[in-house]
């Protein structure tokens, strides 16, 4: 049995992140004892023996959607968005003057991956519908590396899941160098998912009781407010966008 809640998961949350998986898996009739947090993400999400992960919903429309079972999303309550649903935040350096996204418009764009709601898809959308395109100069693996990029000069703008960037303002990731341009249009937050066969209805009903059974400053934490339901077809009617072209580096 494989179990993992990778998304948002640091060092800052590890005990808050185990105590919401004991919480969780003690309303299973079966589930692994601890979080797999090790391991390819893709291997375990496609997995016969996935009892729960997170994915991100470019993931699960693109390759997921049939192939795994959709649980539910959980809802973190972040600003200007709809229950279960999250945005991408528009960084770049603190001191630099420009103020609109069509200033950058040929500015190097830092992001994580080219299969990332937040990090391409939402932020590629978001430019096109101004008729305007990014352009990507360095895909680093992470959105902390993006902000990194960012701070450092290695690019003029980034895209930050609007939940990481919350995460990064509690612990200070690069934060003091970074200020906020702008934020995407909310789309389906990161699902959670199990494998094909899943029940999913009890294993829904675990999540929404962990979350009120954690304490309040863990939940707190965590930002969690709730699971929502969001039925599949929401997800893959999200626009997918040409995948990022030009130099990579880390």
């Amino acid at each position: 049995m494989i179990a993992s809640l990778p998304m948002y998961d640091r060092p800052e949350t590890v005990d808050a992140t185990d105590r919401f998986w004991s919480e969780i898996s003690a309303r299973l009739d079966q589930a692994p004892d601890a979080l797999s947090r090790e391991g390819d993400l893709w291997h375990q999400w496609l997995s016969p023996d996935l009892v729960l992960s997170q994915t991100c919903g470019f993931p699960y429309r693109a390759r997921l959607h049939d192939r795994v079972t959709l649980i539910g999303t959980p809802d973190y309550g972040l600003p200007g968005c709809p229950p279960g649903h999250y945005n991408s935040v528009l960084v770049v350096r603190d001191d630099d003057p420009r103020e609109t996204l069509a200033d950058f418009a040929d500015a190097p764009f830092a992001y994580n991956e080219s299969m990332s709601q937040s990090g391409w898809a939402a932020p590629a959308t978001h430019a096109a519908a101004q008729n305007l395109s990014l352009s990507p100069a360095v895909q680093t693996g992470g959105h902390a590396r993006s902000a990194a990029a960012v701070a450092e000069g290695q690019a003029d703008l980034a895209a930050i899941d609007a939940m990481t960037w919350r995460l990064m303002l509690a612990y200070g990731d690069f934060t003091g160098k970074l200020r906020e341009l702008s934020r995407t249009e909310p789309t389906p937050g990161l699902p959670y998912i199990a494998a094909i066969g899943a029940d999913r209805d009890a294993t829904f009903n675990a999540i929404t009781d962990a979350i009120a059974a954690l304490p309040p400053d863990l939940r707190q934490r965590l930002g969690l407010r709730g699971l929502v339901a969001i039925p599949p077809q929401d997800y893959l009617a999200v626009p997918t966008p040409d995948a990022p072209a030009g130099p990579k580096g880390a």
